[in-house]
């Protein structure tokens, strides 16, 4: 890979972070020090790899910190879902028509790669995608819950930022 496509890798997932930062985490991976400033922080990958395990946890952060908000009828791991398309999980509101009646679904989609990564990161994406069920966009209400319910949030999606820039230079770490 190229130096600057090594420096796009890594703008792209830390757009929003200031150049110092961004310049540590490119040095972090030039002199490929991230896999194991990794592997120091998480060592292990989760065990929650099925679906029901998925939709058990995810209940369970939710039944914790989120008693009132609408119910989730499905949580599962999902292959198509990319980073590429800029989306590591997807909340959805699904409406079906039974009978007369309206019946409103709430489902929850993670995307694949989180099958094999620490459960911190799993948790911060759970948290994320049980947040979109009071609010729907990326306002500061929506990262006050975020932070509420996983009090190192920001921290935890800076460190997975840096995972994926580790990932596509050097490849999966946790499988």
């Amino acid at each position: 890979m190229s130096q600057s496509n090594q420096s796009t890798g890594v703008r792209s997932y830390l757009n929003g972070y200031s150049a110092h930062v961004q310049q540590q985490v490119q040095d972090l991976l030039e002199t490929e020090k991230s896999q194991s400033w990794l592997l120091n922080k998480y060592p292990h990958a989760h065990t929650l790899n099925g679906t029901r395990g998925l939709y058990d946890y995810a209940m369970g952060i939710k039944n914790d910190c989120m008693r009132s908000s609408p119910p989730i009828s499905k949580v599962i791991y999902d292959d198509k879902i990319h980073v590429i398309n800029n989306a590591l999980g997807l909340h959805t509101f699904v409406s079906r028509k039974q009978g007369n009646k309206l019946k409103a679904k709430n489902e929850i989609r993670i995307a694949a790669l989180f099958r094999n990564l620490p459960e911190p990161l799993l948790k911060m994406i759970v948290v994320h995608e049980l947040a979109h069920l009071k609010e729907k966009d990326h306002s500061k209400a929506f990262y006050k819950l975020c932070c509420y319910m996983e009090p190192d949030y920001h921290q935890l999606e800076f460190d997975l930022r840096v995972y994926l820039s580790h990932r596509d230079r050097f490849g999966d770490l946790w499988v």
